[in-house]
C-alpha cells in the first residue's frame, strides 16, 4: 500500500485509549503424560509445566497498539482487587501500557481466560478455564468509570471501544458507559471512536462500528430490519461501516455507497484468534491518519495478515508490515 510510510510515521504521534473487557489471558503449557489421578477425588489432574501471562480482549487490542509504536496507549476499564487482577496490571506494565485510569474493584472479578494448551503437540485440546462476571456491574464502579471516561477524552486521539462480553451483564461497557460513548463520539468529531463488539453494534452512535458479517446479521435481525449493511450504517449514524468478512476482504459502507477492499491471500494461517482486535488497531490509527476509509481498511488487513501467522494474540511490528507489504 502507497500510504504505509506516511501512516508509519504519524504513528508515534498518536495517543490511543482502548475502553471495555480489559482481561487476562493465562496460556498453560500442559503435559498429559503427568496427568496422574489426584488422590482425593481419583479425577486425573492437569499438569502445567509452563504458563505466559497477557493482556486480552481490551488489553489485547492495546498490545497490538503498542507493538505498532502508538506514542501513548492507555486502558480504561474495571480490574478485580484479585490476584487476576494484580497478574493483568504487571502484563499490562511489561508492554508500556497505562492503566492508572482503570477503576479497581473488590465486587468485580478479573475477567481471566486460563487456556490449556498440550505440551506435546501444541495445541488448545482442552477446556478453557474463564473468570467471568454474571452479575451488573456495581453502580458505583459504574459511575467512576463513566467519569474517568468523560475525563480522558481530551487527552486522546483515538479511542477504541471493546465491547466483548457475551452475556447481557458482567462487561464493563453497560447502559450508562455506553450513552457516555455515544454522547462524546458526537460531541468530538475531530476525534475517532472506533468499535467492536460482539453482541451489540447496533446500540453505537456516531462511531466506527466494525462487526464481521456474523455480528452484523444478528444486530440487523435483533433490529428487525432486512439483512442490508446500509440500515446499520445508517441506525449508528457511523462515519462509516467496515463489514469484515474473514479472509475475503471487508465491505465498507459510507455515505458515497459501497466498497469492497480484498486482503491479500495468506496460506495457512496460524492462528487466527485475535484477528479482528489487530485489524481494529491498524485500521483506527491507519483512519486517524489519512481519514480515507480505504486506507484504513487497507492497513488494517495488513496487520492481521502478519498476527494470524503467529500463536496465540499476536501483534506486527513496522519492520514486518513493511516486509509483508513489499512481499
Amino acid at each position: 500500500m502507497q500510504a504505509l510510510e506516511t501512516i508509519l510515521s504519524a504513528i508515534p504521534h498518536l495517543r490511543a485509549l482502548v475502553v471495555g473487557d480489559v482481561c487476562l489471558d493465562r496460556w498453560c503449557r500442559y503435559d498429559p503424560a503427568l496427568n496422574d489421578p489426584s488422590r482425593e477425588t481419583g479425577i486425573p489432574r492437569t499438569a502445567v509445566i509452563a504458563s505466559e501471562l497477557t493482556p486480552g480482549a481490551a488489553g489485547t487490542v492495546a498490545n497490538n497498539l503498542a507493538a505498532l509504536g502508538v506514542g501513548t496507549v492507555a486502558v480504561l476499564g474495571v480490574i478485580g482487587e484479585d490476584g487476576n487482577g494484580w497478574e493483568l496490571r504487571r502484563a499490562l506494565d511489561q508492554r508500556g501500557i497505562g492503566h492508572d485510569r482503570c477503576v479497581p474493584s473488590s465486587r468485580f472479578c478479573t475477567f481471566t481466560y486460563t487456556k490449556l494448551l498440550n505440551s506435546q503437540t501444541g495445541e488448545e485440546d482442552l477446556a478453557r478455564v474463564d473468570y467471568i462476571n454474571v452479575t451488573p456491574l456495581p453502580e458505583a464502579e459504574e459511575a467512576a468509570l463513566v467519569a474517568a471516561f468523560n475525563e480522558a477524552i481530551p487527552h486522546y486521539d483515538v479511542i477504541l471501544i471493546s465491547d466483548q462480553a457475551e452475556t447481557h451483564q458482567g462487561g464493563v461497557i453497560t447502559d450508562a458507559v455506553r450513552d457516555a460513548i455515544n454522547a462524546q463520539a458526537a460531541q468530538n468529531p475531530g476525534k475517532v471512536f472506533w468499535v467492536d463488539s460482539r453482541r451489540r453494534p447496533e446500540r453505537f452512535r456516531h462511531a466506527v462500528v466494525k462487526p464481521n458479517e456474523d455480528e452484523a446479521h444478528a444486530a440487523l435481525d435483533r433490529l428487525g430490519v432486512p439483512r442490508q449493511y446500509r440500515h446499520l450504517l445508517e441506525i449508528t449514524q457511523s462515519p462509516f461501516l467496515p463489514v469484515t468478512h474473514g479472509d475475503k476482504g471487508a465491505l465498507i459502507l459510507d455515505a458515497h455507497g459501497e466498497t469492497w477492499v480484498p486482503t491479500k491471500p495468506v496460506s495457512n494461517p496460524v492462528d487466527i484468534c485475535g484477528a479482528g482486535d489487530s485489524f481494529s488497531a491498524g485500521a483506527s490509527l491507519a483512519y486517524a491518519i489519512t481519514k480515507d476509509p480505504v486506507t484504513a481498511v487497507q492497513f488494517g488487513n495488513l496487520v492481521a495478515s502478519i498476527t494470524i501467522m503467529k500463536k496465540g494474540t499476536g501483534t506486527a511490528s513496522p519492520d514486518e508490515l513493511r516486509q509483508a507489504n513489499h512481499a
